[in-house]
């Protein structure tokens, strides 16, 4: 049987992701021309760090009403609890063996080094959410500021 190439639905990442980058080594080819955009996609992006900080500061407010409606519909309030508390329980041991024991292996298999030690140590901690969009502000500030990366970098 002959496979078919069929188009899937939804948006070319792959194609975006490729026209970004042919796009910056363009604008870098380009030279002093370059330099007006590249400023404006800088300050574009900073915009959107922002933004991303706001909505993350006030998400929880609004989950919080969210989730709030839904207990306030229960019947069996002990159930939810326990329920919840176990989930609790299960996504902080998670977090704790993968930020905690498995990340750090992961460095010292790499790097030979204790990674305890390591002046961005809490950058691995901060992945600690769904969302990735969500802790990208604050990574990025963690790797420029403790690890010293170049701003063009992270």
């Amino acid at each position: 049987q002959v496979p078919i190439a069929t188009e899937v639905p939804g948006m070319n990442i792959l194609g975006l992701v490729m026209f970004a980058l042919v796009l910056g080594v363009a604008l870098k080819k380009l030279g002093p021309e370059g330099e007006d955009l590249i400023r404006f996609f800088n300050s574009f992006n900073e915009a959107t760090m922002v933004l991303v900080t706001w909505i993350m500061w006030y998400v929880p407010i609004g989950i919080m009403f969210l989730v709030g409606s839904k207990i306030v519909e229960m019947e069996d309030i002990v159930l939810l609890v326990t329920s919840l508390g176990k989930y609790i329980f299960a996504s902080i041991l998670g977090h704790i063996i993968h930020g905690g024991i498995i990340l750090p292996l992961i460095y010292f298999a790499a790097t030979r080094q204790n990674p305890y030690l390591h002046p961005g140590a809490q950058c691995f901690i901060s992945p600690c959410s769904v969302s990735s969009s969500a802790t990208l502000p604050s990574m990025i500030k963690c790797i420029e500021e403790n690890n010293g990366v170049d701003k063009r970098i992270s």
